[in-house]
């Protein structure tokens, strides 16, 4: 086994080990999955199939959502964000791998524990009292790509915001830029579908529109055929421009360490 894959490994282990804390967060993230079903169900009693989505649709969307904070991580950074603060990124740069891959499969590894032990509860309560909406074994796999394509998504553009601290004393601010922008952009308060004329048309080309809604949709079966392969292609497209805008940013980054002396 190569080093990015015991990288992801232990990643998951590390984010493993205290399931009952993970047990908490599943129950808070199914707590607030009720309380939006219930105001997404009054908002499509007055406009029913808003956006093309039914109740059904909607309730489903609210369940599955909150099972997705955890491994799309829309709130919180990664851990790069402090050490490039402490210094300790400088250990980081003499690693025989790149700085990019090894976040990345350290986030890999995170999303796989945190799916693990976040994503079943949210589901499984709203289903019992709900009744969701479900894929079948093809949409299931479909979703399967979606999800971990929009954890590459999440991925690239939280590295971009941790990378930003080479050039930034303080990076509070960018970073609740960055949160207010996942959280109204991805689809997490509201779907996307909801969002009117040219305000839906913009959230949709976004990268964000890639860590929920498109996900979401391929879980409702919204997508199939030529048109669920540009969902996914819409996905791979964004992650691939993330990743090489952050290998470019991690180049510069690297020689304005060296010329600081760092």
């Amino acid at each position: 086994m190569g080093v990015l894959p015991w990288v992801a490994w232990y990643a998951f282990r590390r984010h493993t080990a205290y399931p009952l804390s993970s047990a908490a967060e599943a129950v808070t993230n199914t707590a607030f999955g009720f309380m939006r079903a219930w105001i997404l169900v009054a908002l499509w009693h007055e406009r029913p199939a808003l956006g093309g989505y039914d109740v059904a649709d909607a309730i489903t969307f609210s369940f599955l959502t909150q099972a997705l904070i955890g491994p799309v991580q829309i709130f919180g950074g990664i851990d790069l964000t402090r050490r490039i603060r402490d210094g300790d990124v400088a250990i980081d740069l003499y690693r025989p791998v790149g700085l990019q891959g090894w976040w990345l499969a350290d986030d890999l590894g995170r999303a796989a524990g945190t799916l693990l032990l976040r994503g079943g509860l949210p589901l499984a309560a709203g289903a019992l009292v709900f009744g969701l909406r479900l894929p079948g074994p093809y949409g299931a796999a479909a979703f399967a790509v979606s999800l971990a394509l929009a954890v590459v998504v999440g991925f690239g553009l939280r590295y971009l915001v941790a990378l930003a601290v080479f050039w930034l004393h303080d990076d509070r601010g960018l970073s609740a830029v960055a949160l207010v922008l996942s959280l109204f952009f991805s689809g997490m308060i509201l779907p996307l579908v909801a969002f009117p004329g040219w305000l839906g048309e913009v959230a949709r080309v976004l990268p964000w529109a890639a860590l929920i809604q498109v996900p979401a949709d391929v879980f409702l079966g919204k997508h199939g055929g030529a048109d669920l392969a540009a969902a996914l292609a819409f996905q791979a497209a964004w992650a691939a421009a993330l990743l090489a805008a952050g290998r470019l940013l991690t180049t510069a980054a690297r020689r304005r360490l060296v010329i600081h002396g760092g």
